[in-house]
């Protein structure tokens, strides 16, 4: 199947962005996740990545019913941070990760978690993360 590239206007700069669907596994139920990439100067470019997990939490086996899919306005947001922190779209070759261990605590996301998980086995364990998130929203 092919992979649909979107593209996004940042100032006077143009960005290519694709997403593809994951499930990850957790100790209670499956997750769907998406891995965001985006390049700001062609494929040869430095690319961002995202692994993204949905915080939608319903039934168990959630992640066959999950339809959680980044909008072009979360796609800005993980671009325009990504630049913030040290992106350079213009280098050759390479991705530049947000990842959870570095940028979940400071990385605004609305309906996601960043996730180390789909790059790692070791990632933190995604149904302890979205239970703490869901019980966090709760708290507040």
């Amino acid at each position: 199947m092919r992979t649909r590239l979107r593209r996004l206007r940042l100032g006077p700069r143009i960005f290519t962005w694709c997403a593809e669907i994951h499930h990850l596994q957790g100790s209670a139920d499956c997750h769907r996740c998406v891995r965001v990439r985006a390049w700001g100067s062609g494929k040869t470019g430095q690319a961002l990545q995202a692994d993204l997990m949905s915080t939608f939490l319903g039934p168990w086996g959630a992640c066959t019913t999950d339809g959680s899919y980044p909008t072009s306005g979360a796609v800005r947001g993980l671009v325009t941070y990504g630049l913030r922190h040290g992106w350079q779209p213009e280098r050759r070759g390479g991705v530049f990760a947000l990842t959870e261990a570095r940028h979940a605590g400071t990385l605004p996301l609305t309906g996601f978690l960043l996730t180390d998980r789909l790059r790692t086995p070791h990632g933190a364990d995604p149904s302890e993360r979205l239970f703490a998130a869901f019980q966090l929203r709760q708290d507040t």
